[in-house]
């Protein structure tokens, strides 16, 4: 196979695998975020904690940059809109960084009061920290103009933000295959398998698409041209 149609190949399976990603994050945010929109704490699929009256709010408080964030974040791996629109991608990115940080805060905030049991809470409290230390350090990168750790970091706090999106995924799968399990069993196998996961294929993916091309464009470099007589 030439290293062109190699590449095609890769193009082409890059945007089908963005496309998914895309249209399920914004199906998701599109789909989750009105039910905290109404006022009225019976709308909200999760269950709330009833000895805190401020349990609603602070779902709310997650669900909406929570879901700005997660539509936001297909945008910023646009290659094409990063070079010619370098200005948009900057506020994007600076919307997209204030909406996890806001979203993050009310996530500790819901983690510390659910009553979805002690793995639940750890599970959101380990989120919560790798989501905005990944952010800081993509934030970091970006500030010392290293462009490149900053798309893999960048990678590693969108894996974390999509973890909405694989966690309803896994909750859904898990009712429908196994419903004898209970609820609250699947709905913490879900909220670990949805970290953990999309933590993998994020780091997968880091190698295949930022890693591997670097090391292919370094043997093209390493290898020796054969000069032909005249």
């Amino acid at each position: 196979m030439s290293m062109t149609r190699a590449r095609s190949i890769r193009v082409r399976k890059w945007w089908v695998l963005w496309g998914l990603m895309a249209l399920s994050a914004v199906g998701f945010a599109v789909g989750s975020v009105p039910p905290y929109l109404t006022g009225d704490a019976a709308d909200v699929p999760l269950p709330l904690n009833p000895e805190v009256a401020l349990h609603y709010l602070s779902l709310m408080v997650h669900a909406l940059p929570g879901g700005l964030a997660l539509a936001l974040g297909p945008v910023q791996f646009v290659s094409r809109l990063r070079v010619r629109r370098p200005a948009l991608h900057r506020v994007a990115g600076r919307v997209y960084m204030i909406s996890v940080v806001i979203a993050s805060v009310a996530a500790a905030v819901n983690a510390a009061i659910t009553i979805s049991g002690f793995a639940v809470q750890v599970a959101f409290f380990i989120l919560v920290a790798a989501w905005l230390y990944t952010l800081a350090m993509a934030y970091r990168s970006i500030r010392r103009g290293e462009v490149g750790l900053h798309r893999i970091w960048m990678i590693r706090n969108y894996a974390l933000t999509f973890a909405a999106v694989t966690l309803r995924v896994y909750l859904l799968l898990g009712l429908q295959l196994s419903p004898s399990a209970g609820f609250e069993a699947i709905y913490t196998s879900a909220v670990w398998a949805s970290i953990l996961g999309n933590v993998l294929v994020a780091e997968y993916f880091i190698v295949q698409r930022t890693l591997a091309p670097l090391a292919r464009r370094q043997r093209h470099r390493d290898t020796p041209r054969v000069s032909t007589p005249v």
